[in-house]
């Protein structure tokens, strides 16, 4: 069983042209948060753990991730039209603002991926003013 491991996709080590952060400004904080909070499981820059290497641990966490890129990835993110951008960081605000976003799951071995209620106000009031700026275009 451990002798087979799950293909895990190289992260990449250079902002991608179509990345979020390659269309939009990000402010700092903003940044931070989806970098600590987000990125692992919805972006191309996924910092694969120690545990990921043990089966079938790994095979989970896998498929956990490329569901997670599948719905949502800020390294493509420029590649989605104007609608699904806005669809998509309305879906972000909701689940950030709900608590489902870091999942409980990742956030029990990544405790600094838990938001604040600071951070959450934070990230959905930039939300806001994206979708904005997207529905102004």
């Amino acid at each position: 069983m451990q002798c087979y491991q799950p293909k895990q996709g190289a992260g990449a080590t250079e902002e991608e042209p179509q990345s979020i952060e390659a269309v939009y400004k990000i402010p700092g904080q903003v940044a931070g948060i989806l970098e600590r909070s987000c990125y692992d499981c919805h972006s191309n820059t996924t910092d694969y753990p120690w545990y990921s290497y043990v089966q079938p641990v790994g095979w989970w966490l896998e498929r956990h991730i490329s569901e997670g890129k599948e719905e949502l990835n800020f390294s493509t993110f420029g590649t989605y039209s104007k609608r699904r951008q806005a669809s998509k960081l309305e879906s972000v605000a909701g689940q950030v603002k709900a608590g489902s976003m870091p999942p409980e799951s990742y956030a029990l071995l990544h405790r600094d991926a838990r938001l604040t209620e600071e951070e959450v106000q934070v990230l959905t009031q930039w939300v806001q003013a994206l979708q904005d700026s997207l529905s102004v275009e």
